[in-house]
């Protein structure tokens, strides 16, 4: 029984972390790729759910099969974020109008485009930046020591188009 036990909850655990991957790759129109992944997660669904349905009567597998799902969802982020894939764009305003920040920031090879704005006390600096998902730590380590009282929004850009620096990073 330990063995059907175990097993459950490993069936689970890959389900749910390959549904998790193939709901990020749709959302990032990776859809081949997703495509692929669902025949396998099906797959892996049935097998799972017919171990399962084998011995409905025990307890003790329906609480397995629940706890690997929860421990899937935990496994599927893990694995997520380490994988990082696609871009942010991170909207930054200063009002310390630090005309470095852009150069610093070109140099630790993001893609910076700023101009002058004005908020309510005054003049702005406004950065738009852009980065790998996995160098999103790195950018606002590189931001906050330049101001730590700097304004930081991320978005996730669905599609890109153009730019000299996107074309640089893709080769």
């Amino acid at each position: 029984m330990l063995a059907i036990l175990c097993g459950i909850f490993a069936i689970q655990i890959v389900y749910v972390s390959a549904f998790t991957l193939r709901m990020i790759l749709t959302l990032k129109g990776e859809k081949y790729t997703a495509a692929a992944i669902s025949m396998v997660e099906i797959l892996i669904y049935v097998l799972g759910l017919n171990l399962v349905l084998k011995y409905v009567n025990q307890p003790a597998c329906l609480l397995i099969y629940a706890m690997g799902y929860g421990c899937g969802v935990l496994a599927g982020s893990w694995l997520e974020e380490k994988l990082a894939l696609g871009y942010v764009t991170v909207k930054v305003i200063t009002d310390e109008l630090h005309r470095y920040m852009a150069s610093y920031l070109r140099k630790e090879g993001f893609g910076v485009t700023s101009w002058i704005g004005w908020g309510k006390d005054g003049e702005r600096l406004l950065l738009e930046v852009l980065a790998r998902r996995k160098n999103e730590k790195f950018l606002y380590d590189c931001i906050l020591a330049i101001d730590p009282k700097a304004f930081v929004v991320t978005i996730e850009p669905r599609k890109l188009h153009g730019g000299f620096w996107l074309n640089f990073t893709r080769k």
